[in-house]
């Protein structure tokens, strides 16, 4: 018997509501794809998108409440974005990389006190969205019901993916838990086929299936969104319009071949990459363009995931080029190992505009340990066609400092690739971001965690509490105090610029080393 059954209902009286829970203004590509599959797959079925994210904090429940009570759904599908908070950045009512950091590390008590404030703060900002969208869920259920006692009930989207086991145990018994693309379990649903062939699960009818995130997707070809049936299923999709520099998602394939030792998508996404046709993105596009749209965000995992894919990256630009797209903007997640001289001539001539190197070190040996997969010198000479062939905008380089076998020596290195990153693309135009990682469950990071009993089995990832959240939040002895110390000195001296503070300190108190030669002039061609 499978632990994956659901009961839905004639296709001709469906009636499905998504839900997009709160969370950034970043345009809900998830909720929208879904709908625009049901709509060209199952014509017959009435569809409405409310993206609770354009509503304000204090109308969530009232406006969820009016809509539900206006379209009397059959089925309720959540889209859920956002759980863990781990981030060099503000939100939720501070910065939770400084407020930890000062709580651990600030010798200074008044210090330690204002980050122990501010750690209380953000713990009560983070349970209460947890509780908040727990309860927006329950709630346009139970109202749901009111209408259509078997209403049906799924939830899905990046944060459900990532802790699919720990939410099952808070949601109501007979919600069906989607990890991963939703489109075919939804389609499946709706046809009152078995769903067990998908990634899922059925709250109280047994546990996911072990390893369930790693199980890969079903395969399917991706058409060019009917932005003209969204329109006409979403009211408020105008508000996205309303800003000429907010950036619309469009997907050019999924899935991620890479093994990052704390990376995630790889797995939600599956490790077989899969091109969408060209026609198709170019068709998806040029509905947005038409609208007004002129800034573009290639929702990909990565938007070139190994060399092989060069030509269909080349062949997708040269198409915007022919269908006279030429005055947008795009960004996307780019490994920077993967370029050429053609396709960075063809990125500065549509208009890239965000250039996104995820580094994590500038150090070979650490790379490797990371199990990212590429070569640094690469890199450099990668960076440096793009610049030939143009680009002269900002460059954000993350760097996570402290992951596996960090040391001074490592540390050196990391700055002085930075600096020769700096000296290709102008000091002005770099800009580090320092990310500690926020441990994820279904990560290498994880496993490494475990067998070195940093974290115990059956330890709670989401939860907030200073002895868990210490863990997670990835800083490990013997090196942990020194990079605390290193930010604090950072955010007390230039708070504005924290990125390159950081870099100035690392500077100040380690100094740098040089770059093999063959990492600062590129190898002749032939060696």
């Amino acid at each position: 018997m499978s632990d994956c059954v659901a009961t839905s209902l004639s296709t001709n009286f469906a009636r499905v509501l998504y839900v997009r829970l709160p969370c950034n203004p970043i345009f809900p590509i998830g909720v929208v794809y879904l709908a625009d599959h049901i709509g060209k797959v199952l014509p017959q079925v009435e569809q409405r998108i409310l993206d609770l994210g354009a509503v304000p904090p204090l109308d969530l429940r009232r406006t969820l409440d009016q809509v539900i009570g206006e379209f009397q759904p059959t089925l309720l599908v959540y889209s859920w974005r956002d759980i863990q908070i781990y981030a060099p950045v503000g939100g939720r009512g501070g910065n939770p990389l400084q407020n930890a950091f000062e709580f651990y590390y600030a010798r200074n008590p008044l210090v330690k006190l204002r980050g122990a404030w501010g750690g209380l703060r953000l713990a009560s900002a983070y349970y209460g969205e947890l509780w908040r969208n727990l309860g927006l869920i329950k709630q346009g259920l139970r109202r749901a019901r009111q209408y259509y006692p078997q209403a049906g009930l799924i939830v899905g989207g990046g944060a459900v993916s990532v802790f699919y086991e720990q939410l099952g145990q808070q949601l109501p018994k007979g919600t069906i838990i989607s990890v991963g693309e939703g489109e075919l379990l939804l389609e499946d649903w709706l046809k009152g086929e078995d769903i067990s062939r998908h990634r899922c699960y059925v709250v109280g009818q047994g546990k996911p299936r072990p390893n369930l995130i790693h199980e890969a997707p079903v395969p399917l070809v991706k058409t060019a969104c009917n932005y003209d049936y969204i329109e006409r299923i979403w009211p408020e999709f105008n508000y996205y319009l309303q800003a000429p520099d907010f950036y619309f998602g469009v997907q050019t394939k999924r899935g991620c071949p890479h093994n990052c030792c704390y990376c995630v998508y790889t797995v939600i996404e599956g490790k077989q990459v899969r091109v969408n046709p060209i026609a198709e993105v170019i068709q998806e596009m040029r509905q947005l363009y038409q609208r007004g749209v002129r800034n573009f965000w290639f929702t990909d995992a990565q938007f070139i995931p190994a060399r092989k894919f060069i030509p269909d990256a080349e062949a997708l630009l040269e198409a915007i080029l022919a269908a006279g797209m030429t005055d947008i903007h795009w960004a996307a997640y780019i490994r920077a190992d993967n370029l050429s001289p053609r396709l960075c001539d063809l990125m500065v001539k549509t208009g890239m505009n965000y250039f996104e190197i995820g580094i994590t070190s500038g150090a070979q040996e650490l790379i490797r340990k990371m199990r990212m997969g590429y070569n640094l010198r690469v890199v450099l000479e990668n960076c440096r066609d793009l610049k030939a062939a143009g680009f002269n905008d900002l460059v954000s380089v993350n760097y996570s400092f402290n992951v596996i076998d960090e040391t001074f020596d490592t540390i050196r290195q990391t700055v002085a690739y930075h600096r020769e990153l700096e000296r290709i693309f102008g000091a002005d135009k770099v800009e580090p971001a320092i990310f500690f990682i926020g441990l994820q469950p279904h990560t290498h990071l994880e496993e490494y965690a475990l067998k070195n009993q940093i974290l115990k089995p059956g330890y709670n990832p989401m939860s907030m509490m200073p002895w868990t959240a210490k863990k997670l939040l990835w800083n490990p002895e013997p090196l942990g105090r020194f990079f605390g110390e290193v930010c604090l000195q950072a955010w007390r001296r230039n708070p504005d610029d924290f990125g390159r503070e950081v870099m100035h300190i690392l500077e100040e108190k380690l100094g740098t080393v040089s770059l093999p030669e063959q990492a600062v002039h590129p190898l002749p061609i032939g060696v």
